[in-house]
């Protein structure tokens, strides 16, 4: 198991810590609900170093880009980042991930921690164009300062105006004492806020300097087990339950990062599958009784006929009803379907819902 810089922290605050894409992490500190709430409504912490970094840099940088991700890259200016996907060769996703614009002919990768060294080694399969790779992972950490709070409670630790950062743009400025640290428009959560990538030997500076700031503001840490209750309020999908290496990004609502207005890998076949329409969607839905759906639960058609799978599931905190999301066939993918969930022997009723699920 591998640990962040931070874990010894984790364990000193009284996290419970589970094994996570090889990492020891904090998955609740206080409680999931109180935890969800802070960051709805206030201001938390989650340590998210287990992502994984890859920087890609030179003239043919772009190019490689451009090769494995649906997403147009070339849109990109310095001090942008783009959500992406790379597709695979039958159809499927090998991840999801975020583009960051460095300079002219540096981009940051930023990938799922379980896909890692998958990740790398696709990439450097389709590097026939020459671009420089480095797999910087171990390096560097990475917060998620994430609330409507953040911004006013994070804006004395460092000289730019953080109000200044659009959604999905980004600095790279002094933060908490440290030089050079990149200070990220994003997050995963719905609930706004920062993302704050900086080296290992400086995160656990940072990590009490931003505590302290958060003081007035009731900052707390928060776990893993709240991240996925926060990004399923907003239907982002996780990679490993709502999209993998069988799900196509149109099947799971991606059209929008899958751009037909260049060649990527395998964009001929998504393009085809676009023509022809999909046979399945990803949806939201709500229980409209009692009852909790989980990943790997049966949806039916409510006369025990199973037509698909839930693929995220809880007891929404904000909502206080259950949620989820799971692949149907196309029929019932209209807002409004009633679909069912098997939970043990009950076909619980269901709709679906227009995403998210959270409003704000």
């Amino acid at each position: 198991m591998k640990n962040t810089a931070l874990t010894h922290i984790h364990e000193a605050l009284g996290a419970k810590m589970v094994p996570f894409a090889g990492y020891n992490m904090p998955v609740q500190y206080e409680g999931v609900t109180t935890e969800h709430e802070t960051v709805r409504n206030g201001v938390g912490v989650f340590d998210v170093s287990h992502m994984g970094e890859f920087l890609i840099e030179g003239p043919k940088a772009l190019d490689l880009i451009q090769k494995v991700c649906s997403n147009d890259a070339s849109v990109l200016t310095v001090g942008r980042a783009q959500y992406s996907c790379m597709p695979n060769d039958t159809g499927g996703i090998v991840d999801d991930l975020i583009i960051y614009r460095i300079k002219e002919e540096q981009y940051l990768l930023v990938v799922n921690a379980s896909n890692i060294e998958k990740d790398w080694t696709w990439i450097s399969s389709k590097n026939d164009m020459g671009a420089t790779m480095r797999d910087i992972s171990d390096d560097y950490s990475l917060l998620a300062i994430q609330g409507p709070m953040a911004m006013e409670a994070m804006q004395s630790l460092t000289s730019i105006d953080l109000a200044a950062i659009k959604y999905y743009h980004f600095e790279v400025a002094d933060f908490a004492g440290a030089e050079n640290v990149i200070i990220s428009a994003t997050g995963y959560t719905g609930s706004g806020g920062f993302e704050i990538y900086a080296k290992n030997s400086e995160i656990e500076k940072i990590w009490n300097t931003v505590f302290e700031a958060g003081k007035p503001y009731n900052i707390k840490p928060i776990g893993l087990a709240a991240r996925d209750t926060l990004r399923l309020e907003m239907g982002f999908c996780l990679y490993g339950n709502d999209i993998d290496d069988t799900t196509s990004p149109l099947e799971a609502g991606l059209g929008w990062i899958t751009k037909f207005t260049k060649d990527f890998n395998n964009s001929d076949f998504l393009k085809q599958q676009k023509e022809a329409g999909v046979i399945r969607k990803l949806v939201g839905f709500e229980l409209t009784e009692r009852g909790i759906p989980r990943h790997g639960y049966d949806i039916t058609d409510g006369n025990d006929v199973i037509i698909g799978n839930v693929t995220s599931g809880t007891m929404s905190p904000s909502l206080s009803k259950g949620i989820g999301l799971g692949y149907v066939p196309v029929d019932y993918s209209k807002e409004g379907s009633e679909i069912y969930i098997k939970i043990r022997k009950n076909e619980v009723p269901s709709k679906v819902v227009k995403l998210p699920f959270y409003k704000k």
